[in-house]
């Protein structure tokens, strides 16, 4: 019913930077509600920043502390996340998801995409 496919990722040095996308189709009314979680190998899901509608955001203020900007381009139905300052402790697959209201909680979307790998070394 809805596709999302993230891209971007990679591997990369503590300082670089990273541009990941989450594009969407599949449906009439496509999920403009779209959050980015991280997983690190034997950790939880974590959030990370989400966007609505309307291009209000919210971030996970812990872990990316400034470092990390989500916006989307709805004609090319796609949500980005510039992320910044990368440290080793940001390596995890990087997931994005829809379609839910600026929640912060897994449970809460519906839709998931494969996931993109970021490796940041020191």
């Amino acid at each position: 019913q809805v596709q999302l496919v993230e891209s971007g990722g990679g591997l990369v040095q503590a300082g670089d930077s990273l541009r990941l996308s989450c594009t969407a189709s599949g449906r009439t009314f496509l999920p403009y509600n779209i959050g980015w979680f991280r997983q690190a190998l034997g950790e939880e899901r974590e959030f990370v920043a989400t966007i609505n509608w309307r291009g209000t955001t919210r971030y996970n203020a812990d872990s990316v502390k400034g470092r990390f900007t989500i916006s989307r381009d709805k004609a090319k139905n796609t949500v980005y996340l510039q992320m910044n300052s990368l440290k080793p402790e940001d390596t995890a697959v990087y997931y994005c998801a829809a379609d839910a209201d600026l929640s912060t909680r897994p449970m809460d979307y519906d839709y998931w995409g494969q996931g993109t790998q970021v490796t940041v070394s020191s």
